[in-house]
């Protein structure tokens, strides 16, 4: 009996490893991510870099220098090495990273911006003062943010400047109605947010609709006329962080170290300022208004291969709707521009499916 119980215990055992095994390699293994080099032509300077990446570290070019993609690129033929400033670009990006790796041990330091600051050809003198200089403020103190407050008594006045846990938790859908302000043209759009973290905004213009989206895992953008694309890391990250329908109670948990800055004036209101870190990500600026504890701007960065793109949003206009309180204007800005969304209508606890955030196949029209 004993050795008929040890061959069954053996074989049960046997089957059930070669089931999970079966079962694992079943799985489909994720594919490593395309380089530049293999998803476009003529990739010299930027070998070995992902290629959802080689758009961002071309934005930060063109944001350092203060020109579009002509300066370098011939219209049409992006691959083709017939302008100089192209070829001057690769020896400038070889340069920045032997700097960076035989000075500052590898961490990159110097970028494109340090000598260029957002003009074409660097400047060698520095300008010389247009106003009187002011003191510095005095620095934050360790425990608080240099206001007297500490991060938790700020955290806390945000959350009830919001209207507190309950009534947040009261929320579970918005839909706002507005207007896009963005290089002196206005044009219509939607948003629509749905707990926890789902978000999509829809700008109607007279070439078709431009969508930003995150659907709870991904981001994704839509053009009129072009395919959808999914958003890079760290485009995502940051539309990650938009889409948090519950943000003022998830800031302990969405990021895992707050620390205090030095407090900054926002206009003429004074701020305290909490750095937010995050594995793996680059810090998030957090402005609380001293007065009204209200968040009054974000500043954010994306990782490129040449350094860090800036994205500030500044929120305004807050009004309480179904007992909270949420922004109806903000402004966002990057380095090559801004734009402005003005809501005049908010709806709450509405019905919008799931689907409503879904990226559309690449053969449908992504304003559909």
């Amino acid at each position: 009996m004993q050795t008929r119980s040890l061959r069954t215990f053996l074989v049960v055992t046997v089957f059930c490893l070669f089931g999970a095994a079966r079962e694992v390699c079943s799985q489909p293994v994720a594919e490593p991510p395309k380089l530049a080099e293999q998803e476009f032509k003529n990739i010299q300077a930027l070998k070995g870099t992902p290629a959802d990446q080689l758009f961002p570290a071309m934005q930060f070019i063109s944001a350092s220098l203060g020109v579009e993609c002509d300066f370098c690129h011939v219209q049409g033929k992006f691959d083709a090495d017939d302008k100089r400033p192209k070829l001057a670009a690769r020896k400038m990006i070889a340069m920045t990273f032997a700097i960076n790796k035989e000075h500052f041990d590898g961490h990159r330091e110097v970028t494109c911006n340090s000598c260029h600051n957002g003009k074409s050809h660097p400047a060698g003198t520095p300008p010389v003062a247009d106003q009187d200089l002011r003191p510095e403020r005095p620095a934050a103190n360790a425990a608080g943010t240099g206001s007297g407050a500490t991060i938790d008594q700020v955290l806390a006045k945000y959350l009830e400047a919001v209207g507190g846990v309950e009534a947040i938790k009261k929320i579970s859908s918005r839909v706002e109605k507005g207007h896009i302000t963005a290089m002196g043209d206005e044009s219509a759009i939607e948003l629509f947010m749905k707990a926890p973290d789902k978000r999509i905004s829809i700008m109607h213009t007279p070439r078709g609709d431009s969508i930003t989206a995150f659907d709870g895992k991904a981001g994704w953008l839509g053009n009129a006329g072009r395919p959808p694309r999914d958003m890079g890391a760290g485009e995502a990250a940051g539309a990650r962080l938009d889409a948090d329908f519950y943000f003022a109670t998830h800031l302990m948990e969405t990021f895992n170290q707050l620390r205090p800055g030095r407090p900054e004036k926002i206009g003429d209101r004074d701020a305290n300022v909490v750095m937010a870190l995050r594995e793996d990500q680059p810090p998030v600026r957090l402005y609380f208004d001293q007065g009204t504890g209200l968040l009054v701007r974000m500043v954010r960065y994306v990782e490129t291969p040449l350094g860090r793109m800036p994205t500030q949003i500044d929120y305004a206009d807050y009004r309480s709707v179904d007992g909270i309180k949420i922004p109806f204007r903000w402004t966002l800005s990057r380095p090559n521009g801004r734009f402005t969304i003005q809501v005049d209508e908010v709806r709450q606890n509405v019905p919008v499916p799931d689907e409503k955030f879904a990226k559309p196949a690449a053969s449908e029209p992504a304003g559909r």
